[in-house]
Parts: structure tokens; C-alpha cells; sequence
């Protein structure tokens, strides 16, 4: 039961509120709380008010708090959202529910053997290198139709597209590009925004957004 005073409860007026601006339902879009940082305790008061998307940035991180967490839990889903390397991408696949951050061919093709060898099939983000910037992961704008057609080719259940904007600016017009990039390659699933512009993003159509402070409270 959502307590209506608690940060969850405020997160989802907010989710509710954005998606009848936008004549979407809200039930179409997936919260994702990220718990990357966040000890057990500090997450189970959000499972017990009935969250059951998590987010993680790093796969070690997440090896060492959720697979008890799952066993008590098993509705729980689990997102991976961060950068993944590559020789990590059998343990991701075991762990992991969905995973937003496949932007290069050696990751695709490193998941593929994985899932194939695991027998589970994952739903993948193809993450956009939004705003061309070097320090971000993301596959650039001019790369991502072959990148798409590679993931369809290796047999990645593609769910859609990722994106983190530039910081400090208006994150609309990047949402809307990566909209665009999605409707251009047939895609419905929009993984952007975060605690600062979620709002803005459900209403710009993202059907998964990724919260973290607005949930949490500040990072340490």
C-alpha cells in the first residue's frame, strides 16, 4: 500500500499527473526506482509499499544485494541502467530483467552468446548517445541503424531506445529527438528521464523512467 505523504506516493501524483497532461494513461509507464548506492534497508520500505522496478548501475553492486532480495521477492524486476562491459554481459543476463545500455556491437554480440547460452532472453534498450557527448556511453545518432539491425539480427528482444541528456539544460529537445529516432525505426519503448525531468519526459512519450533521488533522497 502506497502511503499518499511518502516519496513514492508524491513520485506517483507526479507520474499521474504528467500522463493526464499528455492523455496517456499512467498505468503505460513503468517506474523504474534506482537503488544504485542504496543499502537493503533503505529499499525494502519501497518493496513493502508495493515497488517492484529496480534499477542498478553496476553489476557487482547488484550481485551482492539483490539476489536474496529476489528470492523473497520473485515479482521483483530488476533493470540494469548503467554501463555494462562486455565480460560482464553472462552475469547481467542472469541477474537482470532488462537492460538499458547495449550501444556497441561487441556488447550485442557478447549478450547474444550470453542469452543463448543462459537460455534467457532479456529485453534490451539501445542506448543513444543523446547529445554527442564524449564522456557518455550511447551509440551516436548516425550509428544506430546499424546498430538496430544488428540487435534484431542477433535475436535481442529490442524494447526500445535509452537516452541521458546533456545536464544543466533543457532536457525536452532531446527527449523529442530520441522519440523521433524511435517512431523512424519502429519502436515503442522509451527509457529517459530522471528525479529532475521525468514530468517532462512522460509527456514527451517515455514509457519507462529511471528515479532515483526524487525517491531516495540525495546521493552520497
Amino acid at each position: 500500500m502506497i502511503e499518499p505523504d511518502s516519496s513514492l506516493g508524491q513520485v506517483r501524483e507526479k507520474i499521474a499527473a504528467a500522463a493526464r497532461i499528455a492523455r496517456r494513461k499512467d498505468s503505460d509507464i513503468t517506474l523504474i526506482a534506482i537503488s544504485k548506492t542504496k543499502p537493503v534497508e533503505e529499499i525494502e520500505p519501497l518493496i513493502a509499499q508495493g515497488q517492484r522496478t529496480f534499477g542498478e548501475n553496476r553489476v557487482q553492486e547488484a550481485q551482492a544485494k539483490w539476489p536474496e532480495l529476489k528470492a523473497r521477492y520473485p515479482d521483483i524486476e530488476l533493470h540494469l541502467v548503467g554501463q555494462l562491459q562486455s565480460n560482464k554481459a553472462e552475469d547481467a543476463v542472469a541477474l537482470f530483467d532488462a537492460i538499458h545500455s547495449v550501444d556497441r556491437p561487441s556488447l550485442v554480440t557478447a549478450l547474444a552468446k550470453a542469452m543463448d547460452k543462459l537460455g534467457r532472453r532479456i529485453p534490451c534498450f539501445v542506448q543513444v548517445n543523446i547529445g554527442a557527448e564524449e564522456q557518455k556511453g550511447g551509440c551516436a545518432v548516425a550509428d544506430l541503424p546499424a546498430l538496430l539491425a544488428q540487435v534484431r539480427e542477433a535475436g535481442l528482444p529490442l524494447a526500445g531506445l535509452m537516452c541521458v541528456p546533456p545536464a544543466d539544460i533543457e532536457a525536452a529537445p532531446f527527449f523529442a529527438l530520441l522519440a523521433k529516432l524511435a517512431a523512424d525505426n519502429g519502436l515503442s519503448g522509451l527509457s529517459m528521464g530522471m528525479s529532475g525531468d521525468f514530468e517532462t519526459a512522460i509527456t514527451l512519450g517515455a514509457t519507462h523512467i529511471r528515479v532515483g533521488s526524487a525517491l531516495f533522497g540525495a546521493r552520497d
